[in-house]
Parts: C-alpha cells; structure tokens; sequence
C-alpha cells in the first residue's frame, strides 16, 4: 500500500476528555462561521485526507499553489485550501478561534498563524481557468471574502451529516484494504449516479486490481445536480445487483465540488493515495463544467508532474457508450461505428428527462437506478438533498 502523501498521514481529530476540554475551551473564544466548502475541507483537513496539511492554508502556501501547483515543499498541490473570514472580520496571528457552521456550536479550534488578502480574480483564473461569474466555482469563490486566515486546526466535535455512518476516514479506509488483502486498488470519484459507462470503466479496471474503493462526493454540489441522498440509494442499488461484494468498497467522501476541472483531477488523485489507493480512473472532463475544460484536459494535466511524485497512477479511459450495432459498451477505442449507433447522454438531458417523468433507456443505466431515479424526481420532498427516509431508516 501506498504510504501517505508526504510520508505521515496527519490526524487533526481529537475524542474523550481532549474533546470534551477543547469544547469547554471553545465556547469562551471568537467563533467564525464556516461555508458549506469550508466545513468538507476542514473535515478533510482534520481526517488526514488532505495530508500533509495541518490546516488552512498561509499565505506562502496559498501563493505557491496559485502560481506553482505545488507546495512551498515542491510537493505538487493544485488546489488552494483557503478559509475566508466575513466581511469586517480581523483575526490577529497567534489568536484561537472557534469553528463550526450556522448553527453557531463550536466543532473545531484554529490557531491563527497568518492572515491575508487575496485577490480572487486573479484566483479564479488560475483554479478555474476563467473569472466568468457563471462558473459554479467562480460564483462561489466570488460569495466568499477576500480576507483569509491560515493555521492548524484541531477538530473536537463531528458535525451532523447523514452520511456519517457511511464515509471511512483514509485511516479506516486504509485498514479496510489491508483486512481483504487489497495491494492494488483503484478509485473512482463521482458527484452523479452511476451509469452504464461509470459500471463499463469501473469493472475493467476491476479485472487489473485487486479491489475498487467507489467514493462519491456527498459535500457541496451544484443546485441541479442529483441530490447526494438520491445519488447513494443509486450507488447501492446498483452495488446490491451488478457487483460482486468481495471486490467494492463504497464510502462516502465528504469533499464539497470545485468544478476545477485538470487541477481538480489532481487533487481527486492526492485525496485518494491518502486513502490508501494505488490508482484512480480519470475519464474525460473530469470535474469539469459546461465548455469551460477541452474534453481531455483532465487527463492531459498529469503530465506535468513525474509519476514519482504523485505515487498514485491515473488511468485514463475514453468516453465510454453503448453501441445499438455492437450490442455492447465500448469507446471510441473499440467501436468503429458512428454516433448514431451510440447511446450516451449528458447528465443535463438526464435530468430533463427525469424531470418529464421519461424512462432512461437501459442501455443508458440499469432498469432498478432508472426507477429509483424517476421514483425520487416525481417526490421532490423538501428534505431530499439531506435526509431522505432510506437513510434515515439505515442509521437508525
């Protein structure tokens, strides 16, 4: 098994009486409201998925990110991991403050090591390629202020989340692999349901390794993307009927979406060694949006930086479909025929169709997702992006 990006895997989490004086230590300081991005980070951060940070990100760290994909170390880092502070909010270096959510109960400690500007235009352009406000990542970035403040994090009380029960931490993640025997495991990220050609990826690269570690994202996505609940209850049926157990571990990750396309892919890669995974499925556009990536920008990203370093191996897999004259799935690679004999549909005519009630065709995703799909569009409850009966029912 891979070690740990950067050789040790950093735990910021603390349990028992340590949690239990740091909560009491907590209510007596500042408190600082996270966004929904900044709490997945800190969970990540303090569960040792974003090895070998300890924290948010300085200034110099931040910069050399931006500028350099890596960390002041050399070690490549794309992506910056950042905690704005609202407007009119002063945090002097060397101060504790409280973390936690809306709902204003103290989670976590930051000691503050730095405070910052930053300039988030230039910061979208070289995360996300763009500072056109359209872009998801771009609208968030933009919402959040342009003060920052860096320093380690101790997190000393979980935050609620239905998907608990349900997400490894890479310690556990790590032990779960050696328990079966796993020396070669390969990941797959998703922020959508599994579909016909995810299963076609998934299962060829099933047939090179030892093992597949399925982690979808649960955190922050995108207003019409398939709520995380749905997405699950997909996940696992398609699991229950068309895998074999003994090969799939699946695990809630709960990473919120940049939509930062090829330095997204990266990080997806990094997160995931630290999990403990030998490779990772990178297909085309990975994390991206709409126009903004070329299709294998993802994949082309890679070669910027020398196998070694990274440790994790990427496995690039063109787009995959279902020919009608091939009667099979198959990519561009394998299938000499044309688009008229390829079934392949975007997530965005996916939802339309959902939204009018249609049928998926079965050559699209597996008849029991496709009705579990249909079945969550036409009961559009207020809760569904949260805390929808299946799952309330599992934890219980």
């Amino acid at each position: 098994m891979l070690e740990p990006y950067g050789g040790t895997l950093v735990e910021r989490e603390v349990f028992g009486e340590e949690a239990e004086e740091l909560m009491a230590k907590a209510r007596e300081l500042p408190f600082v409201p996270l966004t929904p991005r900044m709490k997945s980070d800190l969970i990540l951060l303090a569960q040792g998925a974003y090895s070998p940070l300890e924290g948010f990100m300085d200034e110099r760290t931040y910069q050399s990110v931006l500028e350099h994909m890596s960390l002041p170390q050399s070690l490549p880092w794309t992506l910056p991991i950042t905690l704005s502070l609202p407007q009119g909010r002063d945090l002097p270096p060397g101060k504790l403050f409280a973390l936690g959510d809306a709902d204003g109960i103290p989670r976590a400690i930051l000691e503050v090591e730095d405070v910052f500007l930053r300039d988030r235009a230039f910061e979208a352009r070289a995360v996300f390629g763009t500072d056109d406000p359209r872009h998801p990542g771009v609208k968030q970035l933009m919402e959040e202020g342009d003060r920052c403040v860096g320093g380690k994090v101790i997190l000393f009380r979980p935050f609620p989340d239905p998907f608990a029960p349900f997400a490894l931490t890479p310690k556990e993640a790590r032990e779960a692999f050696s328990r079966k025997g796993w020396e070669t495991i390969v990941a797959f990220q998703t922020r959508n349901p599994v579909h016909r050609a995810h299963e076609y990826l998934q299962k060829c690269a099933m047939e090179l390794f030892d093992g597949l570690f399925l982690h979808p994202l649960v955190g922050f996505t995108k207003e019409d993307d398939i709520p995380a609940a749905v997405r699950w209850d997909a996940y696992e049926t398609l699991l229950r009927h068309y895998y074999p157990s003994h090969k799939v571990i699946l695990s809630a990750f709960p990473g919120a979406m940049r939509y930062a396309g090829p330095r997204e892919a990266v990080h997806h890669a990094i997160v995931r060694r630290n999990y403990g995974c030998t490779h990772i499925i990178i297909g085309r556009d990975h994390a991206g949006v709409g126009q903004y990536y070329r299709p294998t920008a993802a994949q082309e990203i890679f070669r910027l930086f020398p196998k070694e370093e990274l440790g994790i191996q990427p496995l690039f897999f063109a787009s995959a479909f279902y020919c009608r004259r091939c009667q099979a799935m198959a990519t561009e690679q394998t299938c000499p025929h044309g688009p008229e004999d390829h079934v392949h549909l975007s997530g965005t005519a996916v939802r339309e169709m959902l939204k009018r009630g249609e049928d998926l065709p079965p050559e699209f995703t597996r008849p029991e997702v496709a009705a579990l799909l249909r079945e969550a569009y036409r009961d559009r409850r207020s809760d569904l992006r949260d805390r929808p009966a299946s799952l309330r029912e599992r934890r219980r």
